[in-house]
Parts: C-alpha cells; sequence; structure tokens
C-alpha cells in the first residue's frame, strides 16, 4: 500500500509515519512538502515508470505555494482517471474548512490528533476502513 502524504510540517510527518509503524501497517509513504510538489506528483506518476501511483492522499489544507483545496481542484479536474480516495488531515475544525472540502470531493476530513496516542488511533482507523475494507477505483493503466 503506497500513501502519499502531503504535508509541510516535518513534526506532522513524523508523527502520522510513526502512527502507521505502531500499527505494524505495510505502508510505503511518499512525501511531498508543498502543493506545487504534490500536483507535480501527479503529473510524474502519470508518465514515469519510478514512481509509484498512490492508493491512498492524507492532504494537509495549509500549504506552501499551492494550498489543499486547489490540489483537490486540480485532481477532479485534470486527471484522466479518478484519483485514489483523497482524505484531508487538517488542524483546521471550522465547519466552512470541511463543508469546502466535501464540495471539491474530498473522500474525508480528519482533524489532526494532539497527542501520539491519538495519532495511533487515527493510523488504525485510517488502516481498517480505507485499507482493509473500502473499495478503490482501478489504478491507472
Amino acid at each position: 500500500m503506497d500513501i502519499l502524504l502531503v504535508e509541510d510540517n516535518p513534526g506532522d510527518v513524523r508523527l502520522t509515519q510513526e502512527a502507521f509503524k505502531s500499527i505494524d501497517s505495510e505502508i510505503e509513504f511518499h512525501t511531498v512538502a508543498d502543493g506545487e510538489a504534490a500536483t507535480r506528483y501527479f503529473d510524474v506518476c502519470g508518465t514515469d515508470t519510478e514512481r509509484v501511483d498512490p492508493d491512498l492522499v492524507l492532504l494537509d489544507l495549509n500549504l506552501p505555494r499551492i494550498d489543499g483545496f486547489r490540489i483537490l481542484e486540480i485532481l477532479k479536474e485534470e486527471l484522466d482517471y479518478p484519483p485514489p480516495p483523497i482524505l484531508v488531515l487538517s488542524s483546521s475544525e471550522t465547519e466552512a474548512d470541511i463543508v469546502e472540502s466535501y464540495e471539491r470531493a474530498a473522500n474525508a476530513y480528519l482533524t489532526k490528533p494532539d497527542t501520539p496516542d491519538e495519532f495511533d488511533m487515527l493510523a488504525q482507523a485510517i488502516e481498517d476502513f480505507w485499507i482493509d475494507s473500502a473499495r478503490h477505483p482501478p489504478a491507472p493503466s
């Protein structure tokens, strides 16, 4: 299972990766630190055999260069194939951010946990539902 983590905060990157390791998950993380790199990642995925199409995207909203809302729009408008499930993982709890994320085709909106134990529980919930149970669109060929 390959996850693209779009996150500019190194501490949150570390906490997310450690949470999945703590539940013995077999996940390969590919991390980009800004929105521009995220959109380039999908461009490259379609043309470069060295990159792996992600099975799931964890997307922060507050990113340098291109924010998470715009990334959702770009993926919805420009990909010729269904994107993988995109889970917004944000520190924002504002209703407007939640509504806008779903309007732009996010598959889920998750608020970033406050403690490492809460990150572990979130990782387990993501694995249980999005990795073990949910059916995903076919990968592009």
